[in-house]
Parts: C-alpha cells; sequence; structure tokens
C-alpha cells in the first residue's frame, strides 16, 4: 500500500485551531459579538409575540398592534444587517486562517526531503493541497457562519426560555438528551469513514496522476487496462465511503426529528398544565413553544451539517499534519550566525549510513573528506549507493546515522536557507519551470539582473542558444513555452548554479541526459560552473572521474578504493575494471 503523509490526530488539530484564532483574538471576539446580537435580534419577534398574546387577552387596544410591528421591524433591520455583517466576518476570518494554513502546507511540503516526497509521492500532496483547501473552503464559505449562527441561537434560545419559567425552560432541554445519543451514535460511526474518505480521494489522485505521467510507459508496455483497473478501483472506494457515509447520515436525521417531536410535545403538555395552574400566561407558554418550533432549522443545521463539517475536520486534519512534520532545529540560526564569515568549504562525510525502508542499508558507515575546492568522483556499478551519498552530502537526504560537515559545521545545524547558501545539488532529472527563462534562473538567485543572467550563462556556454531564442532571456520557455532539449536544459541548471554560487557543488549524473554527441561539451559546462568549488561528482561517464582530482569507488554502499585516475587504473582493481570497459564499450 502507498505510504501517505501524517495525519493530525483530533487534539492537535484543536489545539492548532485554538492557536490560530488566539493569533487573532480580537477579532475573534468582536466577530462573536456581532453574531450573538444578530441571533437575539432574531429572536425578539417571537417574544413580542407572545407579549402580544397576553395583551390581546387582557383586551389591549388595536393601536397596540403599532409599537409590535414597529418593534419587529427594527429587530428585522438591526439582525439583518448583524447578520449580514457577521456572516462576512466569519468568512473573512475563516478564509484568512485557511490562506496562511494553505501557504505553511504549500511552503512545508516544499522543504520536505526528496526521499519523502518520492515514498508518498504526488497524488496525496496534491490532494491536500487540492481537494483538502476546496473542501474546508466550502465549509468557511457555506457552513461556518450558518452553524455559529445556529449554535448561538440555540444558546440565546434556551436561556430566553429559562427566563420565562423554569419549567418551561426544562421542557424544552428533554430533547437535548435525544439529541445528544443521536450524535454519540452518529459522530464514533461516521468520523473514521470521513477520514477514509479523505484518504481514498488521495489514492484516487495519485493513481490518476502516477498513469497520466507515465502515459508512454504505459501505452509502449500496453498497461492501459491494469491502470484503468487501479483508478476504477480507487474510485469505487472512495464512492462506496460517500455512500456508506450517507447511509449513516439518514439514520441520524431520523433520530434528529423524533427529538424535535419529544421536545415539542413535552412543551406544550407542560405548557397547558402550567397555564391551568395561573403559574405561566398563554401568551408565555406561546413564546417558549415558538422558541423551540424555531430551533429546528437551527438544531437541523448544526446536526445536518456535521457530514460537511466533519469532512472539513478530516481535511483540515490532513492539513495540519503536513505543517506539523518536524521543522529544522531553532539551533540552525545560532549556527549559521556563527559560520556566516566561515569561508572553509571543506566537505567531511563522517560514519554516514542510510537505510530507506529501516532495515536494509544501502550506505554502510562511509567517511569522506574532500578538502576546500577539491574535485572528487563517486565511481560504481548501478546500485553502488553513489546517488544516495550524493544526496546525503547536499542535505536532501538526512543518514540514518553519522554525520555531514561543511567547513565544520554540520549541516543538522543549519537552517535550509544557510544550507542552500553553502551547498547546491544538480541532478540529472532537471526540471524547466513553465514562464521566461531568465524567471527559471532567478530561482536560484531572486535578485540577480539581466547581466547576472547573461555571465552565468555565458560561464556553462548556453549563451549562444539563448541568444538566438526570439526573445533571448525573456522567452517563455517549458510547459505551453519553447521546448528545451536536455542538454539545454542541463545547462540551464548549472547557470543556476553559476548565480547560486555555493562554496560546495554536488553533480548526480548531471551530464548524463546529453547523449554521446553533446557529452563533451556538457562536461565542459559543469566544469566551468564548479571551477573553484568543492565538488562532489556522481560520474556517470568516466571521462568526467579521469578529470577528477580523485576517484572514490563505491561498491555496496562501501568505499573500496580511492585514489587519483592514473594511480588507480594501474591498480588494476575494481576502477581499473570499470575503466577498461568503458574503454572498450
Amino acid at each position: 500500500m502507498t505510504e501517505l503523509l501524517p495525519i493530525a490526530n483530533a487534539r492537535d488539530t484543536w489545539a492548532w485551531l485554538r492557536s490560530e484564532l488566539g493569533r487573532r483574538r480580537g477579532r475573534s471576539v468582536f466577530t462573536l459579538l456581532v453574531a450573538a446580537v444578530a441571533a437575539g435580534m432574531a429572536l425578539v419577534p417571537v417574544y413580542v409575540f407572545g407579549v402580544l398574546v397576553d395583551r390581546v387577552q387582557d383586551g389591549a387596544p388595536p393601536s397596540t398592534i403599532g409599537w409590535v410591528v414597529a418593534v419587529i421591524a427594527s429587530a428585522a433591520v438591526v439582525g439583518g444587517l448583524c447578520a449580514g455583517f457577521a456572516s462576512y466576518l466569519i468568512r473573512s476570518l475563516g478564509e484568512g486562517i485557511l490562506a496562511d494554513l494553505r501557504e505553511r502546507t504549500v511552503d512545508r511540503a516544499l522543504r520536505l526531503p526528496i526521499q519523502t516526497v518520492e515514498r508518498v509521492g504526488k497524488g496525496d500532496l496534491l490532494s491536500r493541497v487540492g481537494d483538502d483547501v476546496a473542501v474546508i473552503g466550502k465549509a468557511v464559505t457555506d457552513v461556518v457562519p450558518n452553524l455559529v449562527t445556529a449554535v448561538l441561537l440555540v444558546v440565546l434560545s434556551m436561556v430566553t426560555m429559562l427566563g420565562i419559567d423554569w419549567r418551561l425552560g426544562l421542557a424544552g432541554m428533554v430533547a437535548l438528551p435525544m439529541y445528544a445519543l443521536a450524535m454519540r451514535w452518529y459522530l464514533p460511526r461516521s468520523a473514521p469513514v470521513y477520514a477514509a474518505e479523505r484518504v481514498a480521494m488521495g489514492e484516487r489522485s495519485q493513481a490518476l496522476i502516477s498513469s497520466m505521467q507515465g502515459a508512454r510507459t504505459v501505452r509502449a508496455y500496453g498497461l492501459e487496462d491494469s491502470h484503468l483497473g487501479q483508478i476504477n478501483g480507487a474510485s469505487e472506494k472512495a464512492r462506496d465511503l460517500s455512500v456508506g457515509v450517507f447511509a449513516l447520515f439518514t439514520r441520524f436525521a431520523g433520530r434528529g426529528n423524533r427529538a424535535e417531536f419529544v421536545g415539542l410535545a413535552t412543551i406544550l403538555a407542560a405548557g397547558f398544565a402550567l397555564v391551568n395552574a395561573d403559574i405561566v400566561t398563554v401568551g408565555q407558554t406561546t413564546t417558549a413553544a415558538l422558541l423551540f418550533h424555531r430551533l429546528f432549522n437551527p438544531i437541523g443545521m448544526l446536526m445536518y451539517t456535521f457530514d460537511e463539517v466533519q469532512s472539513a475536520g478530516a481535511s483540515l486534519a490532513r492539513l495540519v499534519g503536513v505543517v506539523d512534520l518536524d521543522e529544522k532545529s531553532s539551533a540552525g540560526t545560532a549556527a549559521e550566525e556563527n559560520v556566516g564569515e566561515n569561508t572553509d568549504a571543506t566537505l567531511e562525510l563522517d560514519g554516514v549510513r542510510h537505510t530507506y525502508d529501516g532495515s536494509h542499508e544501502v550506505v554502510h558507515g562511509i567517511s569522506l573528506h574532500v578538502k576546500s575546492g577539491e574535485r572528487v568522483a563517486l565511481v560504481g556499478s548501478t546500485g553502488a549507493g553513489k546517488t544516495t551519498v550524493a544526496a546525503i552530502a547536499a542535505g536532501s537526504i538526512v543518514p540514518t546515522s553519522g554525520s555531514v560537515r561543511i567547513g565544520g559545521t554540520a549541516l543538522a545545524d543549519l537552517e535550509p536557507g544557510g544550507l542552500r547558501r553553502r551547498v547546491a545539488i544538480v541532478s540529472q532529472e532537471v526540471h524547466v519551470f513553465a514562464g521566461p527563462l531568465i524567471d527559471d534562473l532567478r530561482l536560484a538567485a531572486p535578485d540577480a539582473s539581466e547581466e547576472d543572467a547573461a555571465m552565468a550563462l555565458k560561464a556553462v556556454g548556453a549563451d549562444g542558444w539563448v541568444t538566438a531564442l526570439d526573445d533571448g532571456v525573456q522567452t517563455v520557455v517549458g510547459e505551453g513555452g519553447h521546448e528545451l532539449t536536455a542538454a539545454q536544459a542541463q545547462q540551464l541548471a548549472l547557470a543556476r548554479l553559476v548565480l547560486a554560487n555555493p562554496a560546495v557543488a554536488i553533480l548526480d549524473e548531471a551530464t548524463a541526459e546529453a547523449g554521446s554527441a553533446g557529452a563533451r561539451e556538457l562536461e565542459a559546462s559543469a566544469e566551468a560552473a564548479t571551477r573553484g568549488r568543492t565538488t562532489l561528482v556522481v560520474a556517470h561517464r568516466l571521462t568526467q572521474a579521469a578529470a577528477a582530482d580523485r576517484v572514490v569507488v563505491l561498491e555496496h554502499g562501501r568505499i573500496v578504493e580511492e585514489g587519483p585516475h592514473t594511480r588507480l587504473v594501474a591498480a588494476g582493481g575494481r576502477y581499473a575494471e570499470l575503466w577498461s570497459a568503458w574503454e572498450g564499450r
């Protein structure tokens, strides 16, 4: 089963929500007060109508109706204005919190370790920042304002009924245990289903995205039916969960209707007895009955929107689960301040071990010292652990044990921004972002001028083809724009490296996609981009190893040889075998 990103539990989700409301305490209190005034104004006509009944019984003149109409009209105007304003305030408050949450989720997702993203897949992540945000957004705009109003109406109505006569208030409260029992029956059964439904939607997105991204491969191997089956299976699972929870909801609605019937009947029976005993008036009983009857809609709102509330709650838990992923230790800031002037670019790996699944190690206690300005090539057969070691050296992967230091400072002590200022990695999987080419370059240095970009492009030998583009560095590239070749995309990535200007550069088979025709030119670009930097190269082509100051040979996650190219060839060991095979290819 595909591993998913963590999901926050109910306690952590509520704690997060309380903290967000606490950060906006003044605005939250003001919003609640405006909503309370709106709810109070909605009760005024009911109360006045009860008073009118008693006045009529007492023989009041027809003119009495005038002040009743005036009070009701005034309450309607004030209540309408406050209700509209409260709705606006609630939506504004909720959407502001959601916007912050969405930004924090995306920011956290972009900072996730590469191996985490690869392990969970993009579908789960996209469903959280897409589907889950949409579910919460709908709840914030359509459900939460009505929910807040409903809660306030219920509370104020019960208080008013108790104020008229405590016995009438207690009669109305007879229905509350029935409502509570209905909720107690419904919530434990539906909450897990809603959570499972959101997970199923994430799995469906993952199945769809994986199939779409690999569409060419799927067609090449005739796997359309197999992948459609996976998508259909994930969709059917999400559908069945939705149908199942709706069946629970219909039974829940029936329990709510029974509570309404019992509550209203109890108030009428109690009111009849109290009127006969001359304890309350007909008007007071009428007011109590109308107040309770008026609660049908708000209580129904509270109960019947719980499906949307729970769905939004499940989505919120999925977003909070991403936001609450362990952040970098705050010690990084202090460490970064201490190494700000440190120009030592020595790269050290000390006793590094790593496992992806918790049981099988792919790197076994590697120790490697790369002197400042030295160029070291990692070579070895497929599966030797070269890419893992490179990613660990770049800080993209946190090793299971051992440490990595640059200039004597552990990578773990550097904040993300400080880490990327000191070390950068370029892999063979280069992405060209849609937009002007200059913006693509500025990903590495947002403040870079066009002159800076031109110098970087010239340094890696890309200035010729960039100048030949219709709009030069302003040419739109990527999806929907000018399509770059694999070699051009790699040169673009190397130009970003020049602009970023890190002390340490990691090249993970960064020239592998060039093909034999463009390999020499791209290797020259890579050499130019890393000149003067401490460089660790995962050498796809052994000509890169031959040009390095030192070669480190890996096999099965261990260093088996290291030294200059000529010495290793003369030694007749594993590297000599690889070199012989390379020359005779």
